[in-house]
């Protein structure tokens, strides 16, 4: 299938969007085709935003399930403009993909995007992580220079334990390449979601052990505060 013009040019500023933080060797990106996985959800975003459209300059929050299931969202950061934008099985590449149409178009003032914990469980490394990260900042930065990004780590769940180190590894590239602009921000769940035996606190997951418990979206909720209110 034929990548459209769009698509083409996305992806290719992940292959080239910079080196990971202390190597030398750039990995490429695996390019992957255009896909109709999430076509009913993006048009249902579109839909939506032509009956009403976002005010710009809020707070957008994008990515897979665990923002797609957020319950009321907004009242948790209650005086706050904000606009829920998950779809469930995402990848960081399909957020890069569908940016153009679901991230760009809002300006918001912040994007808090969650990402990178399906990609590590469909065999993507940890460095392709980030580069998808890279790829998506440079888009952003493009566009909308004056943006921030917010970064929610890739959360430790016991359905996902077997990818742990990976986590780690991912969540540390993040974490260093944030700390080289101050438009970036990268949100720390993954400590304070472990027990004092270093496993994933079962009581901030549903019976899945993958999805947020209500207590789950709390702990979120408070370590995301004074980024999301955070004006300037």
């Amino acid at each position: 299938m034929r990548l459209p013009l769009l698509t083409v040019s996305v992806l290719a500023i992940a292959a080239c969007a910079g080196s990971v933080p202390g190597s030398t060797t750039p990995q490429p990106v695996r390019v992957l085709p255009s896909t109709e996985a999430f076509a009913g959800e993006i048009a249902a975003f579109e839909a939506a935003d032509r009956a009403s459209p976002p005010r710009p300059g809020g707070v957008l929050f994008v990515g897979s399930s665990s923002i797609r299931l957020w319950p009321a969202l907004a009242n948790d950061f209650h005086g706050v403009d904000v606009l829920q934008r998950g779809f469930g099985g995402a990848e960081l590449s399909d957020v890069l993909r569908y940016a153009p149409r679901i991230v760009l178009p809002y300006r918001p003032r912040l994007i808090v995007l969650y990402a990178g914990d399906n990609d590590l469980a469909a065999g993507k490394s940890a460095t392709t992580v980030f580069r998808e990260y890279q790829g998506f900042v440079t888009l952003v930065r493009r566009a909308l220079p004056g943006t921030r990004i917010a970064f929610i780590a890739i959360k430790p769940s016991g359905s996902r334990w077997a990818f742990v180190n990976q986590m780690r590894e991912a969540n540390d590239l993040i974490r260093r390449y944030s700390a080289t602009d101050r438009r970036l921000s990268f949100v720390d769940v993954f400590t304070p979601m472990l027990g004092s035996d270093g496993k994933p606190r079962e009581e901030l997951f549903v019976a899945d052990r993958l999805h947020l418990s209500l207590a789950g979206y709390a702990l979120w909720r408070d370590i995301l505060a004074p980024i999301v209110r955070h004006e300037h």
